[in-house]
């Protein structure tokens, strides 16, 4: 068939029309987002660098083809590899999102905003190389950090009010979307194609949670944001041609995602795209865990030391009761077996036995050496939820966005400790000032994993500058965090 379609005078669906709007005339100007969006970009690099120390990730990684090398190919941290932005993508989406370690957004759906990174990223050095080719001017840091800001909104926004997993939808799909949008504009495409390339996103298959949930919790849940962040390029590029879009993606009747995926309810918006989620992103600093079980973990690290100042330790424990929110209760409540670390780092009760039993909870707390301690399902046994409805209102409150755990233990001598209620993770944005020093020193841990004294002190020296880092081209920043071996 060699017609080529032509425009539509169809008008495209209200939703996609404001996403593009809002990525193309849009003006981030916010102080507190763009330093916000500095912070995130550091974790998150940091996160991917954590990642590759297990090779069930690393496995994953390179070119399709092995031995592949692009020419002006973008970059993957920590690696030697130079890829097409859509696998770089692939890359950098799954080593920052691998062990559930970077930032997080709750409301009616949740998800990870950074995940948007594998793309921007990805792009951005590859633009960037292109650019210095062919004796342009490349993108600089600060270009990523308004991508950052932008992708997080439309993201964030949308699931303010939209629960894609009440439809057994994945939280990926809103990752495709951001990221589709903020490459488009990245790219250079007209605010047609752009429309065209947002319209594509929404008509795609979506992915299902299956991979995140009893019996099916697996892998699949740490590389599903590089899948759906290597499939936005791939469609930006796609609609770059001039490819035809599909303005009712969403409305139409029958087949649109509407009707097909979401019951027939249309969006809800409870604001406008602006800088409010950068703003209040949650940050992961203490613990990689499902971050509804963060302030639970933090606060069993607090009965930890508890315990161990009046001489009781977790074999002394008769039960655990954890008072919680509705969201807490329906994705990580857990009994029974655990598969593989995908299935406990979403248990709750996994996560609060852990450190009640070592006073710690790292990532290697979820590898099968660990978790064949029977110690730790036999106090797992002991741990059990109920939803406050009052916690529940304070976690969709716009003015608190708390992810309150309270914990009580009682002890099989007839003692019991009062709760520890803890409301906000220290990554919230209420807890900043404490939170922030903490960031930047799991991002020089990070470092510390991949590269020598040397390296490390170039990447420290400009990355905890922000203003030099703004400044820098993204092509350099990517090499200073290349590997050669």
């Amino acid at each position: 068939m060699s017609t080529l379609f032509g425009k539509t005078s169809q008008e495209f669906d209200q939703v996609i029309v404001d996403i593009v709007d809002y990525v193309e005339n849009y003006q981030v100007e916010s102080y507190v987002a763009l330093e916000t969006a500095w912070y995130c970009l550091l974790d998150t690099i940091g996160c991917g660098l954590e990642a590759l120390e297990y090779e069930a990730c690393t496995k994953l990684l390179g070119p399709l083809v092995p031995g592949t090398v692009v020419e002006n190919g973008a970059r993957v941290p920590g690696t030697n590899f130079e890829l097409d932005p859509v696998q770089a993508a692939f890359n950098i989406g799954t080593i920052i999102r691998w062990l559930d370690f970077n930032d997080t957004w709750l409301a009616a759906e949740w998800g990870h905003p950074s995940d948007n990174l594998g793309a921007i990223l990805a792009v951005a050095d590859w633009i960037s190389r292109k650019n210095r080719h062919a004796g342009l001017p490349p993108l600089s840091v600060r270009d990523i950090l308004i991508a950052m800001v932008k992708a997080h909104e439309i993201q964030g926004c949308i699931a303010l009010e939209n629960s894609f997993n009440k439809v057994g939808l994945d939280h990926v799909v809103l990752v495709k979307v951001a990221s589709t949008a903020v490459v488009a504009n990245m790219l250079g495409l007209t605010r047609e194609q752009s429309l065209n390339a947002v319209s594509l996103a929404w008509v795609d298959g979506q992915s299902l949670r299956t991979y995140r949930h009893f019996p099916n919790a697996g892998s699949r849940k740490s590389w599903a944001a590089g899948d759906a962040t290597s499939r936005a390029v791939r469609l930006a590029l796609i609609a770059s041609t001039g490819e035809m879009g599909y303005p009712s993606a969403l409305t139409a009747k029958t087949w649109g995602f509407y009707d097909v995926s979401f019951k027939g309810e249309s969006f809800k918006f409870q604001r406008p795209y602006g800088s409010y989620v950068m703003e209040n992103i949650l940050f992961k600093i203490s613990f990689p865990a499902e971050f509804h079980a963060q302030t639970a973990a933090e606060a069993a690290m607090t009965i930890f030391a508890r315990m161990e100042k009046v001489g009781k330790s977790a074999t002394d424990i008769e039960s655990v009761s954890i008072r919680t929110h509705e969201a807490c209760v329906r994705i990580i409540d857990k009994k029974g077996p655990l598969n593989n670390p995908a299935d406990r780092d979403h248990c709750i009760q996994y996560m609060v036995a852990v450190p009640l039993l070592f006073g710690r909870l790292t990532a290697r707390d979820y590898e099968d050496e660990i978790a064949s301690n029977p110690e730790i399902d036999l106090l797992r046994e002991k741990i059990n939820c109920f939803e406050d409805p009052s916690l529940t209102a304070d976690y969709h409150d716009p003015t608190k966005r708390s992810i309150a755990n309270g914990l009580t233990v009682r002890f099989s001598d007839g003692t019991a400790f009062d709760e520890v209620l803890v409301e906000f993770p220290i990554g919230h944005a209420r807890r900043r000032e404490e939170g922030m020093p903490l960031l930047v020193e799991k991002f020089k841990t990070n470092l510390n994993r991949v590269f020598d004294k040397e390296q490390r002190e170039r990447i420290l020296g400009l990355s905890l500058n922000r203003e030099q880092l703004e400044v820098t081209a993204v092509d350099a920043f990517m090499d200073l965090l290349r590997v050669t071996r």
